[in-house]
């Protein structure tokens, strides 16, 4: 009887100078003091989740989001005739052909566009970046100069990636007319702001150790850059960049509806015939695209660890 009673204790340590004694509690009344605070962090959570509700709810409001209207009788009927036009997709050796050619020319105008943002973008980032300052080295500040031409790069970043590619194919559709030129063109714009904007974070972000030993001997900039900070940084920049390389797949396929070429301009026409297997497969190639340079992103990260 006596060691069932004192299995059905439970006790707990209370310190008092350097003696340690024990304060016998009942189960039962442990177990209700646990039910009466089970999260200590429950009113900061209830907190967030009653601000989140108050500043969504309006912006829902003003946007009119109605997701109720998928669901009516018109709007489900709709989408089952859409939905049965992509079945079975289409596979004719012809049109098989024709979508090899707009695959590869999709392909073209994003690495071509993500080619050239890269070439504005990598001596942008440099220059934008605090760590490769040498007016900083010692006094933690650099000096005026150094300071108004990170501001002017960095505000140029913020110009070339405010406007969206789609915004520049229009644009230069109307200047260079319809074509891949178009496409290629607001790729290297858009991406130009991107990329130097997020490097130059990664390389500020990351372990400075490396890049102030060389700079306070003597090293230069670039040299610096090559042996301090890309070491470092190599596989998130190598995997941000071939992230940045799908979304411009996406992106040319989406300039291609406003006549940029590749898949988006025969997607528009198809779409306009109510072709729907051969949107089919076209959304079938969307996605063998994606899959594909998410291989390549992992085959590289492999290759860099």
């Amino acid at each position: 009887m006596r060691r069932q009673a004192i299995c059905r204790r439970k006790a707990l340590p209370l310190r008092s100078g350097k003696e340690q004694s024990f304060h016998v509690l009942p189960i039962s009344m442990s177990s209700t003091l646990d039910r009466l605070h089970p999260d200590p962090a429950w009113r900061n959570r209830v907190t967030a989740v009653a601000v989140t509700l108050i500043v969504l709810w309006p912006l829902l409001v003003w946007s009119e989001f109605k997701p109720w209207l998928l669901f009516d009788r018109q709007s489900l009927n709709a989408t089952g005739r859409f939905l049965s036009a992509f079945f079975p997709p289409a596979h004719s050796p012809d049109f098989l052909l024709l979508m090899l050619e707009a695959t590869w020319q999709t392909i073209a105008i994003a690495t071509a566009g993500m080619t050239l943002a890269l070439l504005g973008a990598v001596p942008l980032s440099i220059l934008a970046n605090e760590r490769l300052s040498v007016s900083r080295l010692g006094t933690g500040r650099m000096s005026w100069f150094g300071s108004t031409l990170r501001r002017m790069v960095r505000w140029l970043l913020i110009l070339l990636r405010s406007v969206p590619e789609l915004v520049w194919a229009l644009l230069f559709v109307r200047i260079a007319g319809l074509g891949p030129t178009a496409g290629v063109a607001a790729i290297a714009l858009t991406y130009c702001g991107m990329l130097g904007k997020v490097y130059a974070e990664i390389l500020e972000s990351s372990d400075v150790h490396a890049t102030d030993a060389l700079l306070k001997n003597g090293s230069g900039r670039l040299a610096a850059l090559c042996y301090g900070a890309l070491p470092v940084s190599a596989s998130e920049l190598v995997s941000y960049t071939v992230y940045r390389w799908e979304c411009a797949i996406r992106g040319s396929v989406v300039m291609g509806f406003v006549g940029a070429g590749g898949l988006g301009q025969r997607m528009d026409e198809s779409m306009k015939m109510l072709a729907g297997g051969e949107v089919a497969t076209m959304l079938i190639i969307f996605v063998l695209l994606v899959a594909c340079a998410d291989g390549v992103s992992k085959l590289l990260r492999r290759r860099l660890a």
